[in-house]
């Protein structure tokens, strides 16, 4: 078969590059190793754990806070195997729609490994190692990632586990150990710690969420203690040990003190790795960096001249929207368009409750670059509408350049943040300062209103509701 284009991988980045490149006129294939189509994040990462996050708090809302509503639930009880079920059914009917869309932009649909053979052909090893040639002028390598690991933890998937395993539980964990105190370790370590599983957060690192800036991860902190986390920063896991229902996981202190905690699961979340095994780059004469990453250029093109990457195998956030956008600009690149990605603009966000999101520079990268900037701060408890849902935890933090106004960081930890950070997202786009928002009309009462009020806060301290 001859493609104008063949996309490795259906991820976020590969799927939406094959959709691009068909509304473009390309003749399109993609290749994807597993039966179904959607790569880690529909199948086993952002789709199912935010249906997992929904059950759970939905359960917790009901046990810790009906009550103040006027709302009894007597015999409150977690069906942990329906919830499960639920998730499955979500993630199904999320990738059956990715399949109907392969089908509606008239993309053939290859399943197997995906391996050069040269810069122009593709083999794709399928079950029982049936083999398919496919012929492409352009290559799109979408492969994703994986969950990293260290080298001293055997992972036997059963009490040490990962993410993927952490979505298909069969049951309550009494104590959770997750190492690693990042985004995917938060997220899930809040569903059993919301559905009443202890849980001990061990970090390399001085605090939470590292990558954000540092008022989010000392809010969530705060937040995540009232739902009985306990956390030991700045320690280094030195083992990690199966002893049959029971996990001992070892760690050492910057001191140099040795602790040792015991649970019944342990979560390896220390982050994940570009993946390309099976690929064959060797046979096209690529190898990747010392991060395991494909190098590109600006054009997202690699120094094969007709193959392009996208997404976590190249450098950057390992985000599913970060991938998307470089699906469509690899798409438009090829057809001769002139797109952009501002890499700044991108919006990180964390699934916890509250929510956390974030855009723009924080406030620690500032202060290295020599910015000048002010701050200004809104806390949910002074907002009426986060008084009503009784989400009062949390704030929004905007930075504004201390000589244009223009807004350079937003940082929001509150109920609703990842919905919120769009406006932040559009406002920055357009390069507007914090005073063109503190002047728009927000709708009230809405949590939107936090931000207009940061706004004002970082204009001259004019927040007017606190």
């Amino acid at each position: 078969m001859k493609y104008d284009v063949t996309v490795i991988g259906s991820g976020p980045g590969g799927y939406i590059a094959a959709i691009r490149c068909a509304q473009l006129g390309m003749k399109t294939a993609i290749v994807e190793k597993y039966n179904t189509l959607g790569g880690t994040c529909l199948n086993v990462g952002c789709i199912p754990s935010k249906a997992l996050l929904d059950s759970s708090e939905h359960y917790h809302a009901a046990k810790e806070n009906f009550k103040e509503h006027g709302i009894n639930t007597t015999g409150l009880k977690v069906d942990l195997k329906q919830m499960i079920k639920r998730k499955s059914e979500v993630v199904k009917q999320t990738t059956d729609g990715i399949q109907f869309l392969m089908k509606k932009n008239k993309i053939d649909v290859f399943h197997g490994l995906g391996s050069f053979i040269d810069q122009n052909t593709i083999v794709v090893t399928g079950e029982g190692d049936k083999k398919e040639k496919i012929e492409s002028d352009k290559v799109i390598i979408a492969t994703g990632s994986k969950p990293a690991l260290l080298p001293f933890i055997e992972l036997d998937k059963k009490r040490i586990i990962t993410s993927t395993e952490a979505l298909e539980m069969k049951e309550i964990p009494k104590h959770m150990i997750i190492i690693g105190g990042g985004i995917i370790g938060m997220e899930l370590g809040s569903v059993y710690g919301r559905l009443g599983s202890k849980v001990t957060v061990v970090e390399f690192l001085d605090g939470l969420i590292p990558t954000m800036d540092k008022t989010m991860g000392k809010e969530l902190q705060k937040s995540l203690k009232k739902l009985g986390f306990e956390y030991y920063f700045k320690h280094k896991v030195t083992g990690v040990e199966n002893k049959g229902k029971e996990v001992v996981v070892k760690a050492e202190s910057q001191k140099g003190e040795t602790i040792e905690l015991k649970g019944d699961y342990c979560l390896v979340s220390i982050g994940r790795r570009p993946y390309t095994e099976g690929l064959g780059l060797e046979n096209i004469g690529l190898e990747t960096n010392d991060k395991g990453q494909i190098e590109v250029d600006d054009h997202l093109q690699t120094k094969v001249s007709n193959v392009y990457a996208i997404g976590d195998v190249i450098k950057g956030a390992m985000l599913a929207h970060k991938a998307e956008e470089e699906g469509v600009f690899v798409a438009e690149v090829i057809a001769g368009q002139k797109p952009h990605i501002n890499y700044n603009l991108i919006p990180g966000v964390v699934y916890t409750w509250p929510e956390v999101a974030s855009v723009g520079y924080t406030e620690e990268q500032l202060k290295e670059k020599g910015t000048p900037y002010n701050s200004g701060a809104f806390p949910f408890k002074a907002s009426g509408r986060a008084r009503a849902s009784m989400d009062i935890d949390g704030t929004v933090k905007v930075l504004a350049h201390k000589e244009t106004d223009e807004i350079l960081g937003v940082h929001i930890i509150g109920p609703r943040a990842a919905d919120m950070i769009g406006e932040a997202v559009v406002a920055m786009e357009y390069r507007a300062s914090a005073e063109d928002i503190a002047r728009m009309s927000h709708a009230h009462p809405t949590y939107s209103e936090a931000l207009k009020e940061a706004c004002l806060a970082a204009t001259g301290n004019r927040a007017l509701n606190i």
